[in-house]
């Protein structure tokens, strides 16, 4: 018996795609096991507050309290998009303490 194979059927509606491959934020359960090698970390000083590491952010470790922004070190990978994307160079990527 062959495998059934699947075939790409194009959408006839936008709601018929999936409305992403993502959770939504806060979902991530198990904390990061140890093996990131690099960590974001933010210089308050250069920080505007624009929040697109927010939005970049591909496991959403990324928030806001008090005014200023925050990483949730428990969960974040240590991927450097962040640090890619910060316009005004506030996040520098360090080795792990």
């Amino acid at each position: 018996m062959k495998p059934e194979l699947k075939i790409f059927v194009k959408p006839k509606h936008i709601t018929d795609l999936p409305n992403g491959t993502y959770y939504e934020a806060g979902h991530l359960v198990s904390k990061n096991a140890g093996w990131r090698t690099k960590r974001p970390v933010i210089e308050p000083s250069k920080c505007v507050g624009c929040l697109q590491c927010y939005l970049y952010c591909p496991d959403g470790v990324i928030g806001k309290a008090d005014g200023k922004v925050i990483i949730d070190y428990d969960f974040c990978k240590g991927c450097g998009i962040c640090a890619k994307i910060c316009k005004t160079r506030a996040i520098k990527m360090e080795a792990e303490r």
